[in-house]
């Protein structure tokens, strides 16, 4: 067994079980995703700790489509789900599986109660058979269907299959208890009709089986060791065992459910529901827009797929729901980017600045700027009389602890001189539109005032070398709402409506001109930047990942 990474609670049951002598062929988990849909940042973390604790038991880890419902499924979902896994740095190797793989056995196994007296036919309607289950307080009554014959429910079933029956005229219900103290044990359906294609079996089925049939049987084919699933499914677990049971797979062998608690974060919505509905009424972009809070979202947000593992790693695994602070996981990020991303100048909104005392002719020159403090290296850039600095680091009327540029104020140019504000030329209406400097040419490294100092340092770009880009600033999907103000009734009504900012003329240093999409950069003094796949030669765009700030550290 490799060494484990964090202990806790799930991870203590698999020990226990390896010292009893249990499993002796290995851990095996499987991350079973239902394709009606993207994946969210609640799957991360069910994808790390399945693939995860795989990993550290030296065992084997499944993928398995749980793809029995195909009024919602997709092959693009099945396609989008693959690369998420693939991102977060996970492989299932040669084990992909599709609930839809064991639709005969499934069936074969319904025969099976049916013949044992454990199932039966309902012709209930889902309302009646809602109407029936009783509640936490009283007991269910039972479907006057209930006690059909085994060769009528066998005839039924055989006619089900068959198509005979139109959708929602028949079900399949397991004969459990209706007076089980669990819901769920009041003889649950297991079979539904739906005269619906398959995105892999066609029309070969008009009947299907429901998750809590289909998920404990898969797991028990594929040899599944430890079933992890979200909280909500503990009410199943009773279910899924005496399923198991009743259909004879072996005590010593069967699969065990362990249930962890699901992720909740900050700020996010993670329903599947609400997310389809921001895609299709075009309140995002798509499903990887880097607002929503999926998988591909992050992704393409510039989120490094090491830092949400360490997110996940962070938060560990917890038997009770909670919501972990979104400042959390953007710790994560900064920490990773910060090791890795290369720095480089950018200015967002920028000002004009010309340095009247440097040559006018042939005055170009380049300096040294470090790459990255972690990993070193060094880059040119080059400098001229016609800059770009921001808007922001230059106040005309400045308070007392602006340590920016001023009038008649001087700051440190990063990696190049100190200057000093001079002259402020405007427009009829008043409006700033370049700034007229000097600049100390000994204050350069290796000059003669290197050494003076200066409260403020500012980024910059030459004009003439600027490579102008299109950047998008990211925020909450969710605006903040104020304290003792209620939470709209409708989510849509939460929605930020300045959850993305668009610059079109910001200006970047020409190092990054040969940039591709995925690559991650620090722009000094402003935020960590990611390359937007919406870039082309002659077209950069960047995404906002995250601040400077780090608030969570702040916090802790």
């Amino acid at each position: 067994m490799a060494d484990v990474k964090t202990s806790n609670f799930i991870r203590n049951i698999i020990d226990e079980d390896l010292r009893a002598g249990r499993h002796a062929a290995g851990i095996h988990t499987r991350f079973p995703p239902e394709p009606n849909g993207y994946l969210h940042v609640g799957h991360a973390k069910s994808i790390c700790l399945n693939f995860g604790v795989a990993e550290d038991y030296n065992g084997l880890c499944n993928l398995r489509f749980d793809d029995t419902n195909p009024t919602k499924e997709d092959v693009e979902y099945v396609d989008s789900i693959q690369e998420d896994i693939r991102w977060l740095g996970f492989s299932w190797g040669d084990r992909r599986f599709y609930a839809s793989d064991y639709f005969e056995q499934m069936y074969e196994y319904a025969v099976t109660l049916i013949k044992k007296g454990l199932a039966y036919v309902d012709d209930l309607s889902a309302d009646e058979i809602r109407a029936y289950r009783g509640t936490l307080t009283e007991a269910g009554v039972e479907s006057p269907y209930r006690n059909r014959s085994v060769e009528e429910n066998l005839d039924l079933f055989t006619r089900m299959r068959a198509g005979e029956f139109p959708d929602g005229a028949r079900v399949l219900r397991a004969k459990i208890d209706m007076a089980s103290p669990n819901l769920v044990m009041r003889d649950t359906v297991i079979y539904r009709i739906a005269h619906v294609p398959h995105h892999r079996t066609g029309d070969a089925w008009c009947i299907y089986p429901m998750y809590d049939f289909a998920h404990p049987i898969s797991d028990a084919i594929e040899g599944i060791t430890h079933s992890l699933c979200t909280l909500e499914f503990e009410e199943h677990r009773p279910f899924y065992d005496w399923l198991l049971e009743a259909l004879g797979f072996p005590a010593g062998e069967r699969p065990r459910q362990i249930e962890f608690a699901r992720l909740n974060l900050s700020g996010a919505i993670t329903s599947k529901r609400k997310l389809r509905q921001l895609v299709e009424e075009g309140h995002v972009r798509g499903w990887d827009d880097p607002r929503m809070p999926t998988i591909s979202g992050m992704r393409r947000r510039g989120y490094p797929p090491a830092a949400v593992r360490a997110f996940c790693e962070e938060i560990g695994v917890a038997k009770s729901n909670s919501t972990v602070d979104n400042a959390m996981l953007e710790h994560s990020v900064r920490d990773e980017l910060n090791r890795n991303a290369p720095r480089v100048m950018a200015v967002l909104r920028p000002l004009k600045l010309v340095i009247t005392n440097y040559p006018a002719e042939g005055g170009t020159e380049y300096l040294l700027a470090e790459n990255s403090p972690t990993h070193g290296g060094q880059r040119y850039v080059p400098f001229a009389r016609e800059l770009y600095i921001d808007r922001e680091d230059f106040m005309e009327d400045a308070p007392k602890k602006f340590f920016r540029l001023k009038p008649g104020g001087e700051v440190r140019l990063k990696h190049a001189y100190i200057i000093k504000c001079e002259e402020v030329v405007k427009d009829d209406a008043g409006e700033i539109m370049e700034l007229r400097c000097t600049y100390d040419p000994e204050t350069r490294s290796g000059g003669t005032a290197a050494g003076r100092k200066v409260k403020g340092t500012i980024q910059w770009v030459a004009a003439e070398y600027a490579l102008t880009a299109e950047v998008r600033l990211y925020e909450s999907l969710l605006r903040d709402i104020p304290e003792g103000e209620e939470e709209p009734e409708h989510f849509i009504d939460a929605l930020n409506p300045h959850s993305l900012e668009i610059l079109t003329d910001a200006k970047i240093e020409p190092s990054v001109r040969l940039t591709a999409a995925g690559a991650h950069y620090q722009f000094l003094r402003v935020g960590y930047f990611v390359v937007d796949p919406d870039t082309t030669p002659d077209h950069i765009v960047f995404n906002r990942i995250v601040g400077l700030k780090d608030s969570w550290s702040k916090m802790k």
